[in-house]
């Protein structure tokens, strides 16, 4: 244990001058006296216990101001002082929601395996922001940089198809994640960028994205998840939903020169096993960590100082209401 302010101790000297005014005084005191023969009559009938106990408030006082001059000293403890690392990373996780995610080459289907497996991504990484985007023929984002690790998951199991218009635009998915990390001090700034297809729709090239990219320092890892060939699909006929297979198209010479350009990677993901380790992968990379050599970690121990306070307050407040004026003096 220790004094926050040890200095402020000095005023323990005050109760221990008021216990030598105290005491001063009742020396001092002039007791009424007679002479008599013997005082034997009286060896027995001495000073009850009853009589001393008018002296319990001041002693009450007195201890109840030695324990409120301990809190305002402020008594703390510290546990041993450890070495940790942070990462200082911002990461942007920007999703293609285009109703190709719906391939069921995954388990259950790709978007289904890319939300769980980005949700396990978020859980390893405490100690990042991150935040969510979402494209299809347009972009948006689902959730800004946090470190708030219950709601962005929560914002990722709620990302669908279906939402916004279908197709695919790269180039606005990726200017979208940029522009939320542009500003960001932090030491790393990444992009994990993924889908399933050709771009197809946007404002923005997926050329022009990586051009900005590199401008603000952003890495980009892009992934193509998609099965080698064909994959079944799900396809609305007269006699409903029938899964079929179709081609799978991925742009994955697109997809190599934007992460070669930011100073990042692409993967290919044909299932969940191989998405898995590709996140793995990203998650071993993405170390940018910052030594801290120790830290204290207080406890305010004050508490129990000012609680023994408040009984000897209110202790010493019963005793003068009820007993003392009745005691002899």
């Amino acid at each position: 244990m220790f004094f926050e302010y040890p200095e402020l101790l000095w005023l323990e000297v005050i109760p221990f001058l008021m216990v030598l005014h105290y005491l001063y005084l009742e020396l001092s005191r002039r007791n009424p006296h007679m002479r008599v023969s013997s005082i034997n009559p009286w060896l027995s009938g001495g000073r009850g216990v009853m009589t001393y106990v008018r002296h319990v408030p001041f002693i009450l006082r007195i201890f109840a101001l030695i324990m409120i001059v301990i809190v305002i000293a402020r008594p703390r403890s510290s546990d041993r002082m450890d070495r940790i690392d942070t990462e200082g990373i911002d990461i942007m996780l920007t999703m293609d929601v285009s109703t190709s995610m719906l391939a069921r080459d995954f388990t259950p289907d790709r978007i289904s395996a890319a939300k769980d497996i980005a949700i396990e991504f978020i859980s390893q990484r405490p100690s990042d922001r991150m935040g969510i985007v979402v494209f299809a023929g347009e972009s948006y984002t689902q959730c800004p940089l946090t470190t708030d690790r219950a709601t962005l998951i929560n914002l990722m199991k709620e990302v669908q198809t279906d939402l916004i218009e279908d197709g695919t635009a790269i180039g606005n998915g990726l200017a979208t994640a940029v522009a939320r990390l542009k500003d960001s001090n932090a030491k790393s700034r990444v992009v994990i960028l993924l889908t399933d297809g050709v771009n197809n729709r946007g404002e923005i090239t997926p050329q022009t994205a990586a051009e900005i990219a590199k401008t603000y320092n952003v890495r980009v890892y892009t992934i193509g998840v998609g099965a080698e060939g064909m994959a079944p699909y799900p396809v609305m006929t007269p006699w409903g939903v029938e899964v079929q297979n179709v081609q799978v198209e991925i742009d994955e010479q697109l997809l190599t020169d934007i992460a070669q350009s930011t100073g990042g990677r692409y993967f290919r993901a044909t299932d969940n096993t191989k998405l898995m380790e590709i996140y793995g992968e990203i998650n071993k990379m993405e170390k940018a960590k910052t030594t801290v050599d120790s830290f204290p970690v207080y406890k305010e121990l004050y508490t129990d100082y000012a609680l023994a306070a408040l009984i000897a307050i209110l202790l010493d407040f019963i005793l003068r209401l009820f007993f003392i004026r009745r005691l002899p003096e």
